[in-house]
């Protein structure tokens, strides 16, 4: 006989219906005082939260069970959302007072880690991105929206485009159609956080509708995004996400923003990780954004995030910021206090936003008005600066004097963040909830002329008038009194040592005082959400000015950088040459001992005399900093700040390429050679006569002879190239210096080191010509290699060399093949023979990059066909 099915209790019943309709969100569900999880949500809060699982009986089935105290919700609600859980959460939606039923209860707000206003889980001066990837027949759709301050981005474009989008934002959450959740994981990795929206959001007449909607309008030309159909539907898929989680009053998001690549300096994934602009590999490393940053305010901070990942190619755009630097670098005097005011802004975007969405707390209010009062000196000291685009700057600063008067009328200065934790509206703002005040205030008197009155009447001079929660006010009477009591008093308790009662008068009193409170909360709550209701006609104004804020922020940090540490107002140019006078890393510079100062280095580039330099020198000797240093200066110039060195004359570049050093993408099932060449042939594909090239090392990730030939054939399709694109090209390969002969634009140069005896010293200094070996072995010694290994390694060394000037490399190596007691392959295995013999009969002057490919593809299955019949 089948087992009775268990009935559930109501509580559960009216959880799992509720639970059916977000199946997958972590339901947290207020019953008391508490926020419960039951069931796998609980086993999964009890893991993130460390909180004690526990069992509830439901209808004699034992359910797991977690909770926390209610006002605890913002200590546990960032925790799970910042370890990818979409949490609900579930409010009693009626006093439990006022029902005889179960409470009422409905989901309030759907937070996810894209979706998410409050301080607790936002990063001050990051953005948190949500954005949508639509895959369309021809193009790809992105958009990216941060509820927290109403920015609001949209473009399309091909794969690589959008995966640069998504290197620049960093969206915390990606939404997808459920048809292309494959597509995304196969393009993009799977390092973001995704969630899978019904393909029917994804519908451009849906898309239409849904942001004409909101933004009130009949079409969307005025936003300039009217001809991008994918990024439409992108975009509205966004906004369609944000009604799902429940974030339906958004008047913050008043517009969208075409994003335009051919507005910003190109620079793909691989530029952007390998200038190390926001993040290190190394965990415990610095990056540029460490460096520059010094915003005082959490708005310039996440502007300026923006700048480093969206250089302008504008350049009057540039050369408007460069002024406003030069001006506040030359007038400490303004600097100084303009930043001081900034860092007295606070939050300014996303506080409108919190009122917006009906979420800003009285306290938050307060802080408004506080920051709006503090634009207004520094809109006079801008608009009272000799420099015009600083005066621009000032006209765009609106004080908001009404909004401040009206914060200032209704909210006392330390209004709680919690109405009913302390007096929220100012003395004076409203007559009746004065009165009220003054009733409630006015109860100790009563009492104690009433008690004065008593005591008097019955000639008992210890009685006592005082209250508890069990039956309020109450007239206490000890022993020895109780003959005197009159027979109208009421008893209502009896202690050891006395008698308490209660009286008519008493308790009407009490009522009085009881309703004067209650409705002293309710009037504070009305008053306040209309104060709220009423600020949102200046969202607008206000975000204004925390945009000008930001800008002037970034500016400001620009000129105490460059007055800190030496920077120069770089001369921008339309033409195409580069020339740097004593550049610097502004990274490295500032992580050296103290006492020890940056090597600089000149370097210039054109299109006409020196478009490549072939960069030689030892491991270690600061190669790779000098392309990188080159890299970060261009990119600083074009974002608006000075640079690190004591001149430099920069064209405008528009595409910035790097392939720096050998990286496996193991994740994505990519050898370190196939990353190299991947970054490789971006570069190749997509090259212009603006872009800066920087390539370190290339060709390291296979066999020498491979190494060289495809270096080398890259360095040449990059002089042939029309583009005459300007390269940087640090190399071990010393053969590489021939290339200067026979090419008129390779100029080699080399990274100068001394040699003392057995030492090798790093001097740092690029000077013009090539370098004959690398000092490999030197490193070694110096790096602890055991005297055994670097004595060996010097006497293959020396057979190698003599190899270069006749003998055969076999030959050399066989000649120290006796006394060598490491041996990895075997060096004279016939396959390798043919090998080299192949490599040695192919005419490089006449290769292509493909075809060197193609012939290193034939290689590797040769290889690959030895290995399976050796095993």
């Amino acid at each position: 006989m089948a087992a009775k099915k268990k009935k559930e209790t109501p509580l559960m019943q009216q959880y799992n219906g509720i639970k059916k309709r977000y199946p997958d969100a972590l339901l947290l569900f207020r019953v008391g005082d508490f926020y419960e999880t039951f069931g796998a949500d609980a086993e999964r809060a009890a893991e993130i939260l460390d909180i004690v699982l526990t069992q509830r009986n439901n209808g004699g089935d034992q359910t797991a069970l977690a909770g926390f105290p209610h006002h605890a919700l913002n200590t546990y609600l960032p925790k799970l959302v910042k370890a990818g859980q979409r949490v609900a959460i579930c409010d009693q939606l009626e006093d439990p007072k006022q029902t005889k039923t179960i409470v009422k209860r409905g989901v309030t707000e759907l937070v996810t880690p894209g979706v998410a206003l409050g301080d607790d889980m936002l990063q001050a001066k990051s953005n948190n991105f949500l954005a949508a990837v639509h895959f369309g027949k021809l193009r790809m759709g992105i958009s990216f929206l941060d509820v927290s301050t109403g920015e609001f981005f949209v473009s399309e474009g091909n794969r690589e485009t959008t995966d640069k989008w998504l290197q620049n934002f960093s969206p915390k959450e990606i939404l997808v159609s459920k048809n292309h959740r494959t597509d995304f994981r196969e393009q993009f990795g799977t390092a973001y956080h995704t969630f899978n929206l019904e393909d029917w959001v994804f519908q451009e007449d849906y898309a239409r509708e849904t942001l004409t909607g909101h933004f009130k309008t009949s079409s969307l030309k005025g936003f300039g995004i009217d001809a991008q159909p994918d990024g439409i539907v992108a975009a509205g898929a966004v906004l369609h996400y944000l009604g799902e989680t429940r974030h339906r009053q958004l008047g913050h998001i008043g517009g969208v923003r075409r994003l335009a690549s051919e507005d910003y300096v190109w620079m793909d994934r691989f530029t952007m990780q390998n200038l190390e602009l926001f993040r290190t590999r190394d965990p415990g490393g610095v990056s540029l954004l460490d460096v520059v940053d010094h915003t005082r305010s959490p708005m310039g901070g996440r502007l300026l995030r923006q700048w480093l990942a969206l250089p302008l190619k504008d350049l009057e755009a540039i050369r408007k910021r460069h002024r406003i630097v030069a001006h506040l670098n030359s007038h400490p005097e303004e600097l100084g206090p303009m930043r001081e005011q900034l860092r007295q802004m606070g939050d300014l975007e996303r506080l409108i936003a919190k009122a917006a969405a009906g979420k800003i707390t009285p306290r938050e209010t307060v802080h408004l008005k506080n920051a709006l009062q503090a634009v207004i000196p520094v809109k006079q000291r801008a608009a009272a600066a000799a420099e015009p685009a600083l005066r621009d700057l000032a006209g765009s600063l609106d004080d908001c004097q009404a909004l401040r008067e009206r914060i200032g009328a209704v909210l006392l200065e330390e209004a709680p963040a919690i109405i009913g934790k302390g007096r929220t509206v100012a003395p004076g703002f409203s007559e009746e909830l004065d009165e009220l005040r003054n009733l409630a205030g006015s109860g100790k008197d009563y009492l104690e002329q009433m008690l004065k009155r008593e005591q008097e009447r019955t000639g008992i001079t210890s009685l006592k008038i005082a209250s508890n929660n069990v039956f309020g006010y109450y007239i206490e009477v000890r022993n020895t009194h109780k003959d005197k009591v009159p027979p109208e008093w009421i008893r209502k308790q009896t202690l050891v040592s006395a008698e308490r009662y209660i009286t008519e008068e008493l308790k009407e009193y009490e009522a009085k005082i009881l309703g004067a409170e209650e409705r002293i909360l309710d009037l504070e709550q009305q008053l306040f959400a209309q104060l709220v209701v009423w600020m949102q006609e200046y969202i607008a104004p206000v975000q204004e000015n925390a945009r000008t804020l930001a800008r002037l922020d970034c500016l400001c940090g620009f000129a105490n950088l460059a007055g800190q540490h030496g920077y120069v107002c770089p001369e921008m140019t339309d033409a195409t040459d580069l020339r740097i006078t004593q550049g610097r890393h502004p990274v490295i510079e500032r992580q050296l001992p103290p006492g020890e100062s940056y090597v600089p280095n000149d370097l210039h580039l054109d299109r006409e005399q020196q478009q490549i330099l072939m960069i030689t020198g030892p491991n270690m000797s600061g190669k790779s900093a000098i392309l990188r240093q080159t890299a970060l200066i261009v990119l600083l110039a074009q974002i608006g700040s000075f640079v690190p060195a004591e001149a430099a004359r920069l064209g405008v570049t528009d595409k910035i390429f790097t392939r720096v050093g050998a990286s496996d993408n193991i994740s994505l099932g990519e050898s370190t050679f196939m990353v190299e060449m991947n970054e490789a042939a971006s570069i190749l594909n997509n090259l212009s006569e603006r872009s800066l090239i920087l390539l370190d090392e290339i060709g390291r990730g296979t066999s020498t002879y491979d190494g060289i030939s495809i270096a080398w054939a890259i360095a040449e399709y990059l002089h042939q190239h029309p583009a005459r694109a300007k390269t940087l090209f640090a190399t071990h390969y010393h053969e590489l210096n021939e290339m200067a002969g026979s090419f008129a634009r390779i100029k080699n140069y080399n990274v100068s080191v001394k040699e003392l005896r057995d030492k090798v010293l790093f001097l740092r200094k690029l000077e013009p010509g090539g370098s004959h070996h690398s000092f490999g072995i030197h490193v070694a010694r110096m790096a602890g290699m055991p005297g055994e290994v670097v004595r060996k390694a010097q006497k293959i060394l020396v057979q190698l060399e003599k190899s270069h000037a006749g003998e055969e490399l076999t030959d050399g190596l066989h000649a120290v093949k006796e006394d060598m007691q490491l041996s990895f392959f075997n060096l004279d295995d016939p396959l390798l023979e043919q090998i080299r013999e192949e490599i040695l009969d192919l005419d490089i002057d006449t290769l292509t990059p493909v075809e060197a490919l193609m012939k290193l593809n034939e290689i590797k299955r040769l290889l690959k066909s030895k290995n399976r019949a050796s095993s």
